[in-house]
Formats: C-alpha cells, sequence, structure tokens
C-alpha cells in the first residue's frame, strides 16, 4: 500500500486441511448417492458441480467438485489448486482433452472447457470477488494468474476435440 502499512494476506488453511475437506466432500457425494454435495449458485454465491474429464496420461474418466457459476448458456469456474501453486489436474486434463461432463443438481451436461479470452476474463473476474471478498488476495498469493475456465454446451453428436 502506498501509506507503507503491509496487507496481511487472508487465512488459509493448511494444504492438509483443504485436501482433507475435498476428500470429505467427494465422500459425501459419493456415499449420498449424489443427493448432498451439489448446489446451485444464487447471487453473489457460486455453487457446486462435478467435473468428469478423461485423463491425459491415463484416458480414465477422473471427476472432481468445483465451484462455479453461470454465464448464460456457459458455466464457469477459476483453476486454483486450493490456491496454491500449479496447475490441478483437471484442468491439465480439460486442456488435453476438452470435451467432459458436468453434473449438476438438476442433471447431467455434456461440456467443452476453454480459457476464457481475454475480454470474458475482465467481465467474469468480479463475479468471483462478488461471492468472496479474499478472492483477490487470495489469487495474489500464486505465481501466476488463476484461469477462468469456461465450460460451454455441446450436444451428444459433437465430435471430440484434442
Amino acid at each position: 500500500m502506498s501509506d507503507g502499512q503491509e496487507t496481511k494476506a487472508p487465512w488459509l488453511p493448511p494444504r492438509w486441511f483443504i485436501r482433507l475437506a475435498w476428500s470429505v466432500h467427494r465422500g459425501l457425494y459419493r456415499v449420498t448417492g449424489s443427493r448432498v454435495g451439489l448446489w446451485r449458485p444464487r447471487e453473489h454465491r457460486w455453487g457446486t458441480l462435478r467435473l468428469t474429464t478423461t485423463g491425459r496420461r491415463t484416458g480414465q474418466q477422473r471427476s472432481v467438485i468445483l465451484a462455479y457459476f453461470e454465464d448464460g448458456p456457459n458455466l464457469v469456474g477459476v483453476a486454483m489448486n486450493g490456491w496454491g501453486e500449479g496447475a490441478p489436474a483437471w484442468w491439465l486434463n480439460l486442456r488435453a482433452h476438452p470435451d467432459a461432463s458436468a453434473d449438476l443438481v438438476d442433471g447431467r451436461r455434456l461440456v467443452r472447457g476453454r480459457v476464457a479470452t481475454d475480454d470474458e476474463r475482465t467481465r467474469l473476474w468480479p463475479r468471483w470477488r462478488e461471492a468472496d471478498k479474499n478472492f483477490d488476495a487470495h489469487a495474489a498469493r500464486r505465481s501466476s494468474e488463476t484461469t477462468v475456465v469456461v465450460l460451454e454446451p455441446r450436444s451428444e453428436g459433437d465430435s471430440p476435440t484434442s
């Protein structure tokens, strides 16, 4: 800050706790037969979806639960790794195999993932900030820019891209 004061980064739980929370969330989703663990976004609040991608090395299906909001027909997420360094595996998989599926509270959607364009990122980033007052401070912990990911709808007949 220009007045000589330091801004303190918002608190984050330890990495082991973040990973444990993810595991518990996925476990609840599985144990309850998909009845618990997903919710719709609301005004100034993100929702959660279950994204299934194709592994870039194994070719096997890999699933993760992500925060998202809707932007018209698109679903929008951020490729963060618990605010740690590096890209999350789901994003590396999606870059290698953009066709995926998203399970939402109201059913499954076939999607194709891509990086938000510069104009989209400029427009979409503030929506994340509205949902989390510490969003920019958490993103600043990373040495690289956090990728905004757009999941566009696709139909069953669309040919896969790679």
